[in-house]
């Protein structure tokens, strides 16, 4: 019984532990709290095609050099081989900041959000290969691209975790 015990209360730290860290690694900008300071030269390891998972299915994400102070991106995701949306990322340095736009579209091209709205992030800060963007993550490890994307549905909020690895083109 104690044995029992003993590994409901080790398997309830390592899950609380867990919910921790992934709460931790997305961040979120209080209301009087200034935007971080950053340049598109810090965000250069993002380059390149990554592919991965997410949302239950596979995810594509592709990212272009910075030209113009502007960095150019797309987001794929199929499930069960077929396309769901995809999306159409840029990010800005504005101000000695950087802020992360995006616009997701459905199989056909129709947009979710209206002709001059984005979701928008914006930048807390950057350390080395990580970039904590309001409600959004996205750390490299070496040829691994994590994003942490905090969400609501129905009320309750959670973490999305991504996956992803980097592809040679």
């Amino acid at each position: 019984m104690k044995m029992m015990c003993r590994i409901l209360v080790v398997g309830f730290i390592m899950f609380s532990s867990s919910v921790f860290l992934y709460s931790q690694e997305v961040m979120k900008l209080s209301k009087d709290q200034p935007v971080g300071k950053g340049s598109l030269d810090q965000l250069s390891w993002l380059e390149g095609y990554w592919q991965g998972s997410g949302f239950g299915g596979t995810c594509d994400e592709v990212w272009m050099p910075a030209m113009d102070n502007t960095m150019s991106g797309i987001f794929r995701y199929s499930k069960n081989d077929t396309l769901k949306f995809k999306e159409y990322l840029v990010i800005e340095e504005i101000d000695s900041s950087l802020v992360l736009k995006l616009k997701h579209f459905n199989r056909d091209l129709t947009p979710w959000e209206e002709k001059d709205e984005w979701t928008v992030f914006e930048l807390i800060k950057i350390d080395e290969q990580t970039a904590y963007f309001n409600g959004l993550t996205y750390q490299r490890r070496n040829n691994e691209l994590i994003i942490m994307l905090r969400l609501s549905s129905e009320g309750e909020k959670y973490i999305e975790k991504f996956t992803f690895n980097k592809l040679n083109m």
